[in-house]
């Protein structure tokens, strides 16, 4: 028995032969890319964009298939075109903090928007919502309703937003 103790273990790092242990990381390696892919299959991407006479804007979020839908990497920029060139609410950024609601299936596709300005003592924000039904498979067109509210700029109307609406065009894959 002390014999069978003192014999060196066969090549391989973990006593298997060096042609076992290739066909292990072979299979590790294929197990790694089948994970990988089943994960970009379940995720997808949402769109809008419109440009009128008032407003020019789009957005763009991935989402998840499944466990409700999230959106990861929320983007978008928004530009209300009657606002003053340096005023702080014509040009605004979105981030995924700001997508606050957002409802996608193959009948409808929502998004509300929210972003908050603090400027000294300047307190203003921009609120988009999209409202579209599917028109065609991954092809949702409907409307925007944007609110805008500026304290300083739009006092004289009693702290209501002023609101902008017109046509939007969306895609989801």
């Amino acid at each position: 028995m002390e014999q069978a103790l003192d014999r060196e273990p066969p090549s391989g790092a973990n006593g298997t032969s060096a042609g076992g242990d290739t066909m292990v990381r072979a299979i590790i390696c294929a197990a790694t890319l089948l994970s990988s892919v089943g994960a970009a299959l379940a995720s997808g991407g949402i769109w809008c964009s419109a440009e009128d006479a008032a407003v020019k804007f789009e957005v763009d979020a991935g989402v998840t298939r499944g466990m409700g839908g999230p959106t990861f990497n929320f983007r978008g920029e928004l530009e209300i075109l009657g606002r003053p060139a340096g005023d702080s609410l014509r040009k605004t950024v979105f981030e995924d903090q700001n997508l606050t609601q957002h409802w996608l299936d193959n009948k409808e596709l929502r998004l509300l928007v929210y972003r908050e300005r603090q400027v000294e003592n300047a307190y203003g924000y921009v609120e988009l919502a999209i409202l579209t039904k599917a028109s065609d498979e991954g092809v949702f067109d409907g409307r925007y309703l944007l609110s805008i509210y500026d304290v300083t700029a739009d006092a004289e109307k009693d702290g209501k937003p002023a609101e902008l609406t017109g046509k939007v065009s969306c895609g989801a894959d």
